[in-house]
């Protein structure tokens, strides 16, 4: 048997001095480009945008190259907006609501994980409950991804069709569907190739089943029997 009392382990150096001459250098290098960024952030945020986007770290909102204080972001695997996930639900209602966001982004990218994972059979414990959500569009749309011969071509086919089903599941939440109804919203899906850093459009179809989904506010309970 090996022994492997006599093994030194070597602990992992702390990262922080080294980030926090980091946050330095980014500091003055924003503060050169807008001198007035850092005063006008520390009186609050007024970001135009809500980024909604996937965890990995190949891909961020820093894609769109805007200063901090534009954007309003919510990150998780797969860029997923499920029914019933109070996390993305409140971020949503938060900013449309309260920060009175003009522009809702939905982004996916190529090469994603949480896709691959949903297009294979193993597996991952918790995260299964998560890809449950995948699973359903995946169903869904089976034929039409089966139909592809290439994995690749699988793979971008559900990051797209996932994409497009978080903007319909945005769009049926009562704050959005108002302020797209009232013309002060804009809902959009884009796809980042991490292999060109470039963003592109995707094509959102009608949702035909959105009004099933839009439901009249009312404060008397009866009134529902």
């Amino acid at each position: 048997m090996t022994q492997n009392s006599d093994i030194e382990f070597k602990p992992l150096v702390s990262p922080v001095p080294q980030l926090l001459e980091r946050n330095k250098e980014w500091s003055t290098r924003m503060s050169s480009v807008d001198p007035e960024l850092f005063v006008r952030n520390g009186k609050g945020q007024s970001p135009e945008y809500l980024w909604i986007g996937c965890s990995d770290s190949r891909i961020s909102e820093a894609v769109i190259d805007m200063l901090p204080g534009s954007v309003f972001v919510h990150r998780n695997v797969a860029n997923q907006i499920p029914a019933g996930d109070l996390s993305s639900i409140s971020v949503v209602h938060f900013a449309v609501e309260v920060l009175k966001v003009k522009h809702i982004i939905i982004c996916g990218h190529y090469d994603c994980g949480g896709i691959i994972a949903t297009l294979g059979n193993k597996s991952l414990g918790i995260l299964d409950h998560w890809l449950k959500h995948l699973r359903d569009i995946r169903v869904k749309h089976h034929e039409e991804i089966d139909a592809l011969q290439d994995q690749k071509a699988r793979i971008g086919k559900l990051v797209e069709l996932n994409i497009i089903a978080q903007v319909h599941n945005v769009c049926r939440m009562a704050p959005v569907a108002s302020g797209l109804a009232a013309g002060t919203l804009t809902v959009s899906g884009m796809v980042y190739d991490c292999s060109s850093g470039l963003l592109h459009p995707v094509e959102i179809p009608k949702d035909d089943n959105k009004l099933h989904y839009i439901l009249e506010q009312t404060s008397d309970l009866g009134s529902a029997h």
